[in-house]
């Protein structure tokens, strides 16, 4: 290609080098006829124009955050393959034919039978209406056949079957629903934070009102329930991959997301204004911020650190705040103070039980310290288990219970220690489900001695008596004195 054009100018270069070299260089004369010669006779092996065509395709690649650029290889020509047979010669289309599965005459039965009791000959005859169609397919001849094809139809059971494997509407059975709910609400743990709600009011130095008592619970339960239901919504994936959780109403697909969030919603937007707008603002705004830290701070904090443990354990110490608050409209150190046995309690409790979810909680997903910091894991459990004691000696000194308190609740909380020792030093499945059992019965029990221990609360009118008694006593005294 090209070569006419490009050989005419290299000459003319050529020509004006000789004459260069013969006018300043006579030795290199024979040089130069010996590189003209080369030349002329084989011109393809020269740098001609036609060389630099490769600038005209060029791609640009990057590799390390640098730019280069380098020449598209040349695409190899494709060779065309003509089929140079005679299209007007037909070939011979081979047609099997049909087998009616349906018998209907006796006839046919017997000689089925027959057929059956005598293999070698219905096999034979198979073989030799092959070798004959296969030599008429030879002979080139057309082979048409008045058989109607075979047409297969589908039964109502393989309909049904392939059906349940397609994606279909979501139906919800109303009678279902009570049970879905409980389930999405995780009612065993709304029940625990209630009762530790109800025990946070009761034990506020003040009146006992029923109304408020009602209200505020049903609102707390409320607030957990939304909780609960968001905090589903933003785990089915990961629950789908744990066994404790894959039975879980949105994993099992029996309501919607969108049902869910609409359960939540429909809980707590009332339960947060009940708490607000009946209770207190204070309390209300607990209860929002409670929501707030279990659905937008634990929920993601469990998959990337293990400081979820921590932020699940102040969401878990809000409740009897709550109740403290909703009962005297303000926080106290009686409310910090049942806040903290909340918060200590539950660090033996869910420690013991992510040891035996570890498996689980690897295959979720999920950062927790049984999995990424097992020695972590134990020692915080005894050291929150030992908590709970100083927090009982606290008790009186900040004039929320007796000195009883500290005495009864000994023992529960020495046994409680020590279950947290022995999964300390053992930390195999058995010390661990035997702590996390005793949790189970010790909660309500230390909230129950708290509240018989509960200091008495002293009316207004006996303190005004008590004050106005007081000086003619310390008058006596001087008199008797002088």
């Amino acid at each position: 290609m090209y070569k006419t054009p490009c050989g005419r100018l290299s000459g003319l270069v050529g020509v004006s080098v000789k004459q260069i070299l013969v006018q300043h260089v006579p030795q290199c004369n024979q040089t130069a006829r010996s590189l003209i010669q080369l030349h002329k006779r084989d011109p393809s092996n020269w740098l001609t124009y036609q060389h630099l065509n490769f600038l005209k395709r060029q791609y640009v690649t990057k590799n390390n955050s640098e730019l280069h650029q380098r020449a598209a290889p040349k695409p190899t020509p494709a060779l065309t393959i003509v089929d140079e047979r005679d299209d007007s010669v037909e070939r011979r289309v081979q047609r099997i034919p049909t087998i009616d599965p349906v018998v209907t005459d006796d006839v046919s039965q017997s000689e089925n039978i027959t057929s059956k009791a005598q293999p070698g000959i219905s096999t034979s005859e198979p073989d030799a209406d092959d070798a004959a169609l296969q030599k008429d397919s030879e002979s080139g001849g057309v082979v048409t056949s008045a058989e109607t094809p075979h047409v297969h139809v589908e039964t109502e059971e393989a309909k049904e079957a392939r059906l349940d494997r397609q994606w279909k509407q979501l139906k919800v059975d109303v009678a279902d629903l009570p049970d879905i709910y409980a389930k999405l609400a995780k009612i065993k743990l709304t029940a625990l934070v209630v009762t530790s709600a109800a025990a946070g009011f009761a034990m506020a130095p003040v009146p006992f009102d029923p109304l408020i008592f009602f209200v505020a619970s049903l609102g707390t339960c409320l607030a957990s329930c939304t909780a609960n239901a968001i905090n589903q919504y933003f785990e089915v994936p990961f629950d789908s991959n744990m066994n404790r959780t894959k039975n879980r109403p949105l994993v099992r697909g029996q309501i919607s997301p969108l049902h869910a969030v609409s359960f939540a919603l429909a809980c707590g937007i009332p339960g947060v204004a009940l708490l607000t707008l009946v209770v207190n603002p204070l309390t209300g705004f607990l209860g929002a911020l409670n929501i707030f830290l279990y659905t937008c701070c634990y929920t993601p904090l469990k998959r990337h650190s293990i400081v979820n443990t921590w932020v699940g354990a102040v969401v878990g110490a809000i409740p009897p705040v709550m109740g403290w608050t909703a009962a005297t409209g303000c926080l106290g150190q009686g409310a910090l103070l049942m806040g903290g046995f909340l918060y200590s309690w539950q660090f033996p409790h869910f420690n013991a039980l992510s040891w035996n979810l570890r498996e689980d909680y690897s295959r979720g997903g999920y950062r927790m310290m049984s999995v990424t910091h097992p020695g972590m894991c134990k020692r915080v459990a005894l050291r929150h288990s030992l908590g709970l004691i100083g927090l009982s000696t606290l008790a009186p000194v900040l004039d929320v219970t007796t000195w009883t308190f500290p005495v009864v609740s000994l023992p529960i909380n020495l046994y409680i220690s020590y279950l947290a020792f022995r999964f300390y030093r053992e930390g195999d499945r058995g010390s661990a489900r035997k702590l996390f059992f005793c949790s189970l019965w010790h909660l309500p029990m230390l909230l129950l001695l708290a509240l018989t221990c509960k200091k008495p609360r002293r009316d207004p009118e006996e303190a005004v008596a008590a004050a106005a008694a007081a000086p003619p006593a310390s008058s006596s005294a001087l008199a008797l004195q002088s």
